[in-house]
C-alpha cells in the first residue's frame, strides 16, 4: 500500500503498489540468464554466441544455438553448471578455446563487466588440433 501525501485542504490517498516482475530469485520458470561464449568451431572458426539460461522445476539449463546446430546442456542445480554442461557437450564436438562470461541477469545487463571464466582445452585437444 502506498500512501500518497495530501495537497493543501485534501485528505491523503492510498494506492495499491504493482509489482511488475518478480526478482530473479522468485522467477519459477523461463530464461533467468543469458552468457555469452567465445571460441572457435571445428573448422577452427572463431565464434561468438549466447547461452540462455533457463531455470526449470528441475534446477537450471543452458543451451546455446551456432548455426544449424543447437545445444542444450543436462539439468544441473548452479547457473554455473548448467553453462558449463554446455561447454562440454561443445567440446565434444570438436568446440575449442571457449570462455564464457554473464552478460544478463533477468533484465539488468551486465555491460560486459563481469570477469570471463575461461574453459581451457585439454593438453590432448591442444595437440589433435
Amino acid at each position: 500500500m502506498i500512501i500518497i501525501p495530501a495537497g493543501w485542504g485534501d485528505p491523503p490517498r492510498c494506492m495499491e503498489a504493482k509489482v511488475s516482475t518478480l526478482p530473479l530469485s522468485f522467477k519459477k520458470e523461463g530464461v533467468v540468464e543469458r552468457h555469452q561464449i567465445e571460441g572457435n568451431d571445428p573448422s577452427d572458426r572463431y565464434f561468438s554466441r549466447s547461452i540462455l539460461v533457463s531455470r526449470t522445476a528441475q534446477g537450471y539449463t543452458a543451451k546455446v544455438m551456432y548455426e544449424a546446430l543447437t545445444v542444450e546442456g543436462q539439468t544441473h542445480s548452479t547457473v554455473g553448471a548448467a553453462v558449463k554442461s554446455v561447454i562440454d557437450k561443445l567440446r565434444g564436438l570438436g568446440f575449442r578455446r571457449m570462455r564464457t562470461r554473464p552478460n544478463f541477469k533477468g533484465r539488468r545487463y551486465l555491460a560486459e563487466k563481469e570477469t570471463w571464466i575461461e574453459y581451457p582445452d585439454t593438453p590432448l585437444e591442444a595437440s589433435s588440433k
